[in-house]
């Protein structure tokens, strides 16, 4: 599983292969963007937290990571690409080595987590294209935040030209809010936001487009 805001492989799905290939490709690197560029849905939900440990399921190039570290957070980057974390760690050590030596980085897919991975104050991922039910996903991630801590999923709305279309047997980053929300359990949960949000990004060509996103914000309550 990894984020993603460029393409689709048709007929590779979405493994490791793709993302390590893609990755050491450079294909994906006018997606999010590199470090300095964090996805705006994360500043929002997090800019006014009390920063503590943060998991980023899905880290790409590093941006998010790098920012919530600059912030104050000790970071968890987790992504499926080994190539991707090599070149994350490179471009945030190089744009602030002090941030840097607060985000640890583990190669690994968010379905197959570590048990000792959890217990965190903010997790957060934003467009997973996990294989089999997105459902599944919110569950194991929501497994990962500690008491009074917050949960973080942002995807594509159905409203948005640009995403993937469902890939027959596999995730896809196109989800609707209130579904997503739905998944938590109402006793343990407290759900902040569900609901489309845009954004404007900057294309490899230079021209900026807005993008309608798919936003969920919980807090655990038990």
């Amino acid at each position: 599983m990894n984020n993603d805001d460029g393409g689709m492989n048709m007929a590779g799905e979405f493994d490791r292969g793709f993302w390590e290939e893609r990755y050491r490709s450079g294909a994906h690197d006018h997606g999010h963007g590199g470090p300095g560029e964090p996805n705006p849905q994360l500043v929002a939900a997090a800019g006014e937290v009390e920063p503590g440990r943060a998991l980023e399921v899905g880290a790409g190039l590093g941006a998010d990571s790098l920012w919530l570290a600059r912030h104050g957070w000790e970071v968890t980057a987790v992504d499926i690409s080994a190539n991707a974390l090599e070149r994350a760690r490179a471009l945030v050590q190089r744009a602030d080595a002090e941030a840097a030596s607060r985000i640890r980085w583990v190669r690994a897919d968010a379905m197959a987590l570590e048990p000792h991975l959890s217990g965190f104050d903010l997790v957060t991922s934003h467009y997973a294209h996990p294989e089999g039910p997105f459902a599944r996903l919110v569950e194991h991630l929501a497994a990962r935040v500690e008491p009074g801590g917050r949960l973080l999923i942002v995807g594509h709305d159905p409203s948005d030209a640009h995403g993937h279309a469902p890939h027959a047997g596999h995730g896809h980053a196109h989800v609707v809010p209130e579904e997503v929300a739905a998944v938590l359990e109402t006793d343990r949960w407290r759900v902040l936001v569900a609901e489309p949000r845009s954004r404007t990004r900057r294309r490899g060509d230079g021209c900026e487009v807005t993008m309608t996103d798919a936003v969920v914000l919980a807090r655990r309550d038990d």
